[in-house]
């Protein structure tokens, strides 16, 4: 192969590399951050675009989509010293590439940072049981204290959500213990109502009990049949209207006896 041959193809392999170098196209959704020497010199749009090749590199590559930012779940004190654990969620979009690149480390673990103070401070100004009912009070205030800090580096902040605001561990076992606490005396009040309504049941049929024998030992003799009659009525009576809820079936059966004896003796006399 002649020298000239292989001097046209290197030069036309370098024309074709320094061409390719010098056309960029940027696809939608993104914004590729070119620096000139080592400096910062302009940002491509989506499309196609031009820059002078060995001279203009690209540095960064930025999506101009929508990121959404999980924050990580900490723990936080209300003003009445209790303990929460609370994260939240931000979805930011970024306007001005060079800003987000050059104007911060990594702006996704700054803004991170920045949501999680910014909650432990909010929340840390009010009460347990404002902080878990006030969601959307606590998110406004949220956006705001954010908002104007990450404009400086070209973000915007489209919003930011309350994942999850919830008392504890142990803060929640010593509500459930206090919440049980405060039942006990519900429930013992009510034990106790059941335990004396049953035990003046018991009363009432001891009593009746003790007076129907009272009142049928003077009838040994068996001599008394109107006695016997009116309390006879008077036992069936207060079964029926509700005084005593059952009767000894064998006061049944020896009051019945003695009736019966009762009426025999007087047949003879």
């Amino acid at each position: 192969m002649e020298p000239a041959l292989i001097l046209s193809s290197a030069l036309l392999l370098f024309l074709l590399v320094t061409v390719a170098k010098g056309v960029r196209q940027v696809p939608q959704g993104n914004k590729w951050v070119v620096q000139r020497l080592g400096k910062y010199y302009t940002s491509l749009n989506p499309g196609l675009n031009f820059v002078i090749p060995y001279i203009d590199s690209i540095a960064y590559k930025v999506t101009t989509k929508d990121i959404v930012l999980d924050i990580p779940s900490q723990e936080v004190i209300t003003m009445d010293n209790a303990v929460i654990m609370t994260n939240a969620v931000a979805y930011i979009n970024i306007v001005s590439p060079e800003k987000a690149v050059y104007g911060v480390e990594d702006y996704e673990l700054a803004i991170q940072t920045l949501v999680q103070t910014s909650l432990r401070s909010i929340v840390g100004e009010m009460a347990l049981d404002a902080a878990l009912s006030s969601r959307d009070h606590i998110k406004a205030k949220l956006k705001a204290a954010i908002s104007d800090d990450i404009a400086d580096w070209g973000i915007t902040l489209k919003t930011v959500e309350i994942q999850d605001i919830n008392p504890s561990g142990t803060m929640q076992q010593a509500m459930e213990e206090q919440a049980a606490a405060e039942r006990a005396p519900a429930t013992q009040v009510e034990e106790g109502s059941e335990l004396l309504g049953a035990n003046r049941r018991r009363d009432s049929r001891d009593t009746a009990k003790e007076e129907a024998q009272r009142r049928l030992a003077p009838l040994e003799d068996g001599r008394d049949v109107f006695m016997v009659a009116h309390l006879a009525t008077e036992v069936v009576a207060r079964c029926g209207d509700g005084r005593v809820e059952a009767w000894d079936d064998r006061a049944f059966e020896e009051l019945l006896q003695r009736v019966g004896h009762v009426v025999h003796l007087a047949r003879q006399d």
